[in-house]
């Protein structure tokens, strides 16, 4: 199969994880990058072996040898660019969540329809066979009826000058790590009646913050009647991303199901036995990366292609409003 031929939008530090890695290890080609500071391209290149820095964003979408777009670039500037790439006519693999707002996710809904290109939205951890053997256990009955969803994404607080907490770049603890979360819930939809409903949410702004959520805590609840909880955190005192699925039957937990490479393990508890599965530490983000070539080369479906963005782009705005706050801005470039 012909190497993927891949453009980076900016020199995020997430870049080095989530696309040369896993380039390196399925054989895609790192075309080209850009970055506001082009020193700072020229750094980047240099140390993971792209092969050309462009003077703008704009430049790497015109390149006629790059075919598909990552889009590492902060929040808000996630939806502009999804939809520049698009109409540059780019397959596009994006950091979550792919817009700022459920509007503008409908836009790059939209756009992907009109032009028949891939695209992605980067929740790796779906991909990952920790997070596939959840679903099984759930789906092959093992566990019983789906009764509960717990999903937890805590970590300690970025620097104040992170663009996280930044209310214009689309920032606060919902859009950072709480929708891995409110994924995850989806995740569970066909196994449940259908997809999750809000029923309440409460959240705190950072101080000094005015508008951005330090935490956020939702409840929801599937047409089976299993509820689901999640809790996130951009202010906790350690690092918590972890999963539980409760059934009629038993339940399953994997303490770090969104970085599984750390830790690969599903604890599967029934009322005749424990155990601990190991499922592999190779990368999600590799994971990932195979499974958007494959769409783009052979037409492969895609979980968390740009529908399931904008069901979860609606389920975040739904959050902020229960807890009395406003979807995030749509930014202008």
């Amino acid at each position: 199969m012909e190497p993927l031929r891949i453009g980076i939008l900016g020199a995020a530090r997430i870049s080095g994880r989530a696309i040369v890695e896993p380039a390196k290890l399925t054989g895609a080609r790192l075309v080209a990058v850009a970055a506001r500071d082009t020193d700072r391209a020229e750094a980047f290149a240099a140390e993971h072996g792209v092969e050309r820095v462009h003077a703008s964003y704009q430049a790497v979408l015109d390149d006629p040898e790059v075919e598909a777009i990552y889009n590492p670039l902060a929040n808000g500037l996630h939806g502009p660019w999804n939809l520049k790439a698009l109409a540059a006519g780019k397959h596009v693999l994006t950091e979550k969540p792919s817009a700022s707002n459920a509007a503008e996710a409908m836009q790059v809904r939209d756009a992907a329809h009109s032009t028949g290109l891939v695209f992605m939205e980067a929740f790796h951890y779906a991909y990952h066979p920790v997070m596939r053997r959840l679903l099984e256990l759930v789906a092959k009955g093992e566990l019983g009826e789906l009764q509960h969803v717990e999903a937890t994404m805590v970590m300690p607080p970025p620097p104040e000058d992170d663009p996280r907490w930044s209310l214009p770049l689309a920032g606060g603890a919902v859009m950072d790590v709480g929708c891995y979360a409110l994924h995850a819930q989806r995740m569970f939809a066909p196994y449940a009646g259908g997809a999750p409903q809000l029923v309440s949410a409460r959240a705190g702004e950072r101080k000094r913050l005015p508008g951005v959520d330090e935490w956020l805590n939702a409840d929801l609840e599937f047409p089976n009647g299993a509820t689901g909880a999640v809790r996130t955190s951009m202010a906790a005192e350690e690092l918590e991303f972890s999963l539980k699925v409760v059934g009629s039957r038993g339940e399953a937990f994997a303490p770090f199901y969104v970085l599984p490479q750390r830790d690969d393990r599903v604890v599967v508890t029934t009322k005749e036995d424990t155990w601990v599965e190991h499922r592999g530490t190779r990368t999600s983000w590799t994971y990932q990366l195979e499974a958007f070539t494959s769409a783009v080369r052979n037409g492969a479906p895609v979980l968390s292609d740009a529908d399931d963005a904008l069901a979860t782009m609606e389920l975040i705005d739904a959050c902020y409003v229960a807890a009395g706050m406003t979807p995030r801005p749509t930014s202008a470039l």
